[in-house]
């Protein structure tokens, strides 16, 4: 097949989806308004790999993809110089009530993910310094119930297995450099205008400085802007998911002294999520608990850029509440970024009801596990639609080469029911 595609976003999906699309003879060009790959979401993201979601398809998506970032160089498949890491540290996903462990534990069962189920003293035991006080749900650090004691204590399920990648900006550029080894060709500060659309098919995407370009398919992987192209698009009208821009911050701070957190710590029942870093740093972020504000946004280019000093206290005061040795700075360090959130934190990967138009959007801060194996789930629609074969009828079927698992793609279709057995969170 050889068809002109043109995928508007550089993040790591978009660039993942590019090299997938070119590794399948497509002739691609990669659009991104910034200045190089991963310089958008990507950047900001926690890049945490896990596998704990609240639907099958979402744990056998995540523990595909992990195959993937264990053998980066052979995912890539060419010569790209310098690597992100993927650090193996493991993930302890404390007990909480909107993710109990009967909810995930069969997923893992099915899919083959490997774990342990800890008991609070055997939570002590592997992380030391932990307090394993169950405290939910969780409280606004202003209210004096926050600071009570807790009257239970908690476990965990630990999944060895999981870990973070050292450089999101180096994952999207890898993936980028080896996508343009293959074939494709990337645009920076290349901001779409228009495109068209005659007789109900994608004909051409405008820049702002009037290049046209003439394509066959567009693949709408612009983040928390993906919103703003589907209106240039005139799609949406049949999505019965809805996405809007969240931002969200993480902070940064020195792990408690001798103890650098190993092992990443997942903990809705005070709101938060740990990782370690590298020079004994952590990372710090929320869980969107229901005490807490969201912070929906109109424009993703007039979002503040810099950490305010109440998300950053509120994360890291609850974080020192589970880790009692952790100091509380009294200046806010981090990055912030934005979510393209779906309205069950389940991302849409889809056709449209535009012929040619594809979307890779909602990705709600969860997705950046799955960059490894997104890419083939947007190939395999557009190859399949592309031939005259209905996805919306017809869904595909997508086979993970590294576990044989067959995924029904439908559960990411832009017309799915809800799913209210998910968090409602960023934990999916």
């Amino acid at each position: 097949m050889t068809t002109d595609v043109v995928v508007i976003g550089a993040g790591v999906l978009g660039a993942s989806i590019a090299l997938e699309l070119v590794r399948r003879d497509m002739r691609v060009t990669v659009l991104d308004k910034a200045g190089d790959a991963g310089h958008g979401s990507t950047g900001a993201s926690s890049a945490v790999v896990r596998f704990n979601f609240s639907t099958l398809v979402g744990v056998s998506a995540a523990w595909e993809a992990r195959f993937g970032w264990q053998d980066w160089a052979e995912h890539l498949g060419a010569e790209v110089g310098e690597l992100a890491r993927f650090e193996r540290c493991g993930l302890a996903m404390l007990d909480a009530d909107p993710a109990p462990r009967s909810a995930y534990l069969p997923f893992f069962d099915e899919v083959g993910v490997p774990y342990e189920q800890w008991s609070a003293t055997e939570l002590r035991e592997r992380i030391p310094g932990i307090d394993a006080g169950r405290y939910w749900p969780p409280k606004p650090i202003t209210e004096d119930r926050f600071w009570a004691e807790a009257t239970e204590t908690l476990g965990a399920v630990y999944t060895p297995d999981a870990g973070f990648v050292t450089d999101p900006q180096l994952a999207a550029r890898n993936l980028a450099d080896s996508a343009r080894a293959h074939g494709a060709e990337f645009r920076f500060h290349a901001e779409v205008r228009a495109i068209a659309r005659p007789g109900n098919r994608v004909r051409a995407v405008t820049l702002t400085d009037g290049t046209v370009l003439p394509c066959a398919v567009v693949v709408n992987a612009a983040g928390p802007w993906s919103g703003r192209i589907n209106e240039l698009a005139g799609v949406g009208s049949d999505f019965t998911v809805r996405t809007r821009p969240m931002r969200q911050e993480v902070a940064h701070v020195r792990a408690p002294q001798g103890n650098g957190i190993g092992i990443a710590v997942a903990d809705m029942d005070l709101g938060t999520y740990m990782r370690g870093e590298s020079g004994g740093g952590l990372l710090v972020g929320g869980t969107e608990p229901e005490c807490d504000p969201f912070d929906w946004i109109d424009d993703p280019d007039r979002v503040h850029p810099h950490p305010t000093m109440a998300v950053f206290e509120a994360q890291v005061t609850r974080a020192a509440r589970r880790f009692p040795e952790l100091a509380v700075p009294n200046r806010a360090r981090g990055v912030v970024g934005v979510y393209d959130v779906a309205a069950d934190w389940t991302p849409v990967y889809d056709r449209t009801e535009l012929g040619g138009y594809y979307v890779a959007m909602g990705t709600s801060g969860n997705q950046f596990k799955n960059a490894p194996v997104v890419g083939k789930f947007l190939a395999a629609i557009i190859e399949q639609t592309e031939q005259g074969i209905d996805h919306d009828e017809h869904p595909v079927r997508f086979t993970g080469e590294h576990t044989g698992r067959v995924l029904d793609l439908s559960a990411f279709s832009r017309k799915r029911p809800y799913n209210a057995e998910n968090s409602g969170t960023v934990m999916g």
